[in-house]
């Protein structure tokens, strides 16, 4: 059940193991298609996924942005298009997901002064890779015409500025009208809609989309009347979202996102086609695209798949984790899992840099873990309680991380070392035209069905002989090459290194004795015996934890508040911090949507601005003019790429940035100063909901206090009326609560936890009889999908395992047929049975094809059990 009050106003490592997460792809998702018109899905239907979903989250922002600048496919032609884009990719995820109860869609609003920093280096970033990109276009261009090279002609077109995705611009407007057309629309014509309750909190309601879905579930599970097995599902592809979802303690939690496919094809930004990067394109003819050219402009697109990752499989992987033993207080899974969820924090987020000695990628999950386990039995207690820190007992854990920091150091250079060796060991292979070695005679590797029969193995001892003394020389020949002189050593160097990128220059050293003077030397220019300046940044980054571990479980501490320094302190350096931090000043309030478009733009996306507000980003003479620079130095900090560096941006003084808006803030249009005001959240509901008739009879016979807005007033405010339309729209205000009110992080009674999916630690001891079988999605009572007698067929169809001597394994002998090196082939009728062949296939590797082909049609038969034959798609 929805717990809310309405408005009296009218209103419009550990963590590298994602193997871990326990991750299906969805099944059905998609409408047939019956002569080219598309049959819509039924999602009154149950969840083909043999899971019933509740509630369904949207963070849209992680929508919005694959829809209106898609990497993988051709870009929209304009706004219309990119609406018609987000409808599509919401209907898509609600016939995935199937919400039984909530439907919430948030946008990012006006964000916190701490993650402005980040949205301001992003941007600026952003501005800067698309201005050096056009020169590099130009620049390329005409080199790849000097050489004779063909390129198409440049096309002029508009570039779309992503940086318009922030709160307070024109687009973000029209998006908020066109996504209430859209709930509208659906609220009244679509089945599986119409008992949902919808919540849309757009960009003009201050936070982050994800942190205000968290801020609504807190304040639900608050509720007396709340069910704490409500079954949650949240799209988004963040990262953090995970630790938002263990932070939320209930037991039914999912994440659905994109899969992930690395290496997807780009085209060329210069000549369009695939297969090179903009830096290595030759100019070359274009090949044809289908007979007549057809598919010139069409790029190949894959329909994008999804994933569940289900938080209940990382759970058990924590509770083995994190279970300790013999402590000298009780132990709470619960209260580990904060604690995990807050060290996580050390190794890098949105509001704070990660500490020097902790990589994600070195695995510093593992390695804090391994030390808090370790030290927990000194600190007398857990680090966290419901979003507050034990600072104390955090010195601890940094005290130990600090005294294994100069060996962090040496380690990661050592790595590094080797891994550009074996980067440059791997080039020298390449630029061969085939392997170093291989092999020879009777073990010569063969094309699959290049041959007709294969040949008997003779002698295979004496062949293994020969092959080990041919290996043999080869080591020696290489040992005794004449290396060691200065002038063959140079040689090589430089054969090897002439391709390879020049290295970042690291003027730190971290790896060296006096690491510690040279960072805060060359990152903060300071003296390393300033006691109290590497005091006040310890200070600093201690408030930042503590700010976002309130924000992770209890909300927006402070909107003022932001780390001061664009890099963190040593490990080392956290001495006697229980004193530094007391709480965060009361009752701030966040920035108007224009001033936070005026924190984070560059001067080069001012077109979003007022014309005098956008004046005061490039005019010589305005007082905020240092706030905008042209051009600003990245530190790669040790990184190879620039956008794994640090962009050395100034910070905003928000007094002086107010003092200067505050002459032009009369310039505002009435439109711009409605898109400068902050708005509130609204609740869709439509006829068929239990709660219509409830809040219309509300508005009718109390319309002094509460008032709700039909939707088909909002027809001035899109393109398209709505015809016939029933539903509510009521502005939505999450439940409130008394100042000082403290959020528990802990399990709900009544709270039932899922079924445990993992294999148990004493399956073998407990002597259980079989193999262990995983469970396979949501169903734990999942039937597995066999082979039967058509689907042989089928794959004997495949492999031509009816015609002797055709096909790539019609011929090819199994190892356990070879009998004193004489083959003799199968006689009779169709040859063997079918069924033994393919059992004998799993016995040699270079049948690698017919096991995919077994796994392919398995697979397809599971889905065809599951799904029902009506819901099949090709």
């Amino acid at each position: 059940m929805i717990c809310f009050s309405l408005c009296v106003t009218v209103g419009t490592p550990l963590w590298q193991k994602f193997r871990w997460f326990h991750k299906n792809k969805y099944l059905f998702s998609q409408g047939k298609e019956c002569n080219g018109v598309r049959i819509p899905v039924d999602t009154t239907r149950p969840n083909p996924n043999e899971v019933e979903f509740d509630n369904l989250y949207l963070d849209m922002n992680g929508i919005i942005h694959p829809c209106t600048h898609p990497e993988d496919k051709a870009a929209p032609k304009n706004e219309d298009e990119m609406m018609v884009a987000i409808f599509e990719y919401i209907d898509r995820l609600f016939n995935i997901v199937r919400p039984r109860r909530v439907l919430y869609m948030a946008i990012d609003g006006v964000a916190p002064r701490a993650k402005m920093n980040q949205q301001r280096s992003r941007r600026f970033r952003a501005s800067k890779e698309g201005a050096e990109l056009v020169e590099d276009k130009k620049r390329i261009r005409e080199e790849v015409i000097q050489r004779g090279g063909y390129l198409p002609p440049e096309e002029i077109k508009e570039r779309f500025d992503s940086n318009c995705i922030t709160p307070g611009t024109e687009f973000m407007d029209n998006l908020a009208k066109c996504l209430r057309y859209y709930i509208a629309d659906r609220l009244n014509n679509n089945p599986g809609w119409r008992n949902v309750t919808v919540f849309l909190s757009d960009a003009s309601v201050p936070g982050e989309g994800e942190h205000k879905i968290m801020d609504f579930i807190r304040r639900q599970r608050a509720q007396p009347n709340h069910d704490p097995n409500t079954h949650h599902c949240l799209c988004g592809a963040d990262a953090d979202l995970i630790m938002l979802g263990l932070a939320t303690h209930e037991p039914n939690f999912t994440i659905i996102r994109e899969e992930f496919k690395p290496n997807k094809p780009r085209p060329c930004a210069l000549c369009g086609q695939l297969g090179h990067d903009i830096k290595d394109c030759q100019g070359t003819a274009r090949e044809k695209q289908g007979e007549h050219d057809e598919f010139a402009d069409s790029m190949p697109v894959s329909e994008q798949e999804f994933i569940f990752i289900r938080l209940c499989v990382l759970r058990e992987y924590l509770a083995r984790e994190l279970t300790m033993a013999s402590l000298p207080f009780p132990f709470d899974f619960e209260r580990s899992v904060d604690d995990w969820v807050f060290m996580c924090f050390f190794v890098g987020n949105d509001f704070l840099p990660h500490l020097p000695s902790l990589e994600i990628r070195e695995g510093a999950i593992d390695r804090l873990v391994g030390i808090y386990k370790d030290v927990v039995h000194k600190t007398g207690g857990y680090l966290t309680e419901n979003g507050y820190v034990k600072l104390e007992r955090v010195e601890l854990i940094m005290q130990a991380v600090g005294v294994a920091e100069d060996n962090i150091f040496k380690k990661r250079k050592e790595d590094d070392v080797s891994f550009k060796r074996r980067m440059r060991e791997k080039k020298k292979r390449m630029k061969q035209r085939g392997p170093a070695y291989l092999t020879t005679g009777q073990f010569t590797p063969h094309a699959l069905g290049g041959r007709n029969q294969p040949e008997a193995v003779q002698n295979a001892r004496h062949q293994a002989y020969e092959m080990r003394k041919q290996s043999m020389e080869r080591n020696n020949k290489s040992s005794a090459c004449p290396d060691n002189s200065t002038e063959s050593r140079g040689a090589k160097r430089k054969a090897e290194d002439s391709d390879s990128e020049p290295e970042p220059e690291d003027n730190v050293r971290l790896w060296e004795e006096g690491w510690k003077q040279r960072y805060y030397k060359n990152k903060f220019d300071v003296d390393v015996m300033d006691e109290d300046f590497r005091k006040k940044v310890v200070q600093s980054y201690v408030e930042g934890l503590c700010w976002v571990l309130r924000y992770y479980y209890q909300g927006c501490a402070s909107w003022k508040w932001y780390f001061p320094f664009h890099y963190a302190p040593f490990a080392s350096d956290f001495k006697d911090i229980k004193g530094m931090f007391t709480d965060f000043e009361k009752d701030t309030k966040p920035f108007q949507p224009l001033e936070q478009l005026m924190s984070v733009f560059p001067a080069a996306s001012g077109n979003f601005l007022p014309e005098t507000w956008r004046n005061l980003m490039s005019s010589p003479d305005s007082s905020i003019i240092d706030f905008y620079p042209d051009d600003f130095a990245i530190d790669l900090n040790g990184k190879k790429y620039a956008w794994q560096g640090v962009a050395l941006l100034p910070f905003v003084d928000e007094r002086r940035l107010r003092a200067a808006l505050a002459d032009v803030y009369p310039d505002l249009t009435p439109e711009e100063v409605k898109r400068n005001s902050l708005g509130s959240d609204f609740i869709f509901l439509g006829k068929a909901h239990p709660l219509y008739d409830f809040i219309q009879e509300l508005y009718r016979t109390e319309a002094t206090e509460v008032t709700a807005l039909l939707l088909s007033e909002l027809q001035t405010c899109v393109l398209v009326g709505l015809f016939g339309n029933v539903v509510l729209m009521v502005k939505f205000l999450d439940p409130q609560y008394p100042d000082g009110f403290v959020f528990k992080a802990t399990l709900l009674p009544r709270a039932k936890i899922p079924t445990n999916v993992l294999k148990p630690e004493d399956f073998e001891r407990g002597g259980h009889r079989g193999s262990w079988r995983p469970q396979l999605g949501f169903n734990p009572n999942r039937q597995q999908a066999h082979l039967d007698q058509s689907s042989f067929r089928a794959l004997g169809h495949n492999l031509n395992t009816g015609q002797r001597g055709r096909g790539h394994f019609s011929s090819a002998p199994p190892p356990s047929s070879y009998h004193q090196g004489n083959y003799r082939p199968p006689h009779g009728g169709r040859h063997q049975s079918f069924q033994r062949k393919t059992r004998m296939l799993t016995r040699t590797n270079t049948h690698t094809t017919a096991l995919i082909l077994i796994m392919k049609v398995a697979e397809k038969r599971a889905r065809l059990q599951i799904r029902g034959l009506t819901e099949v798609t090709t």
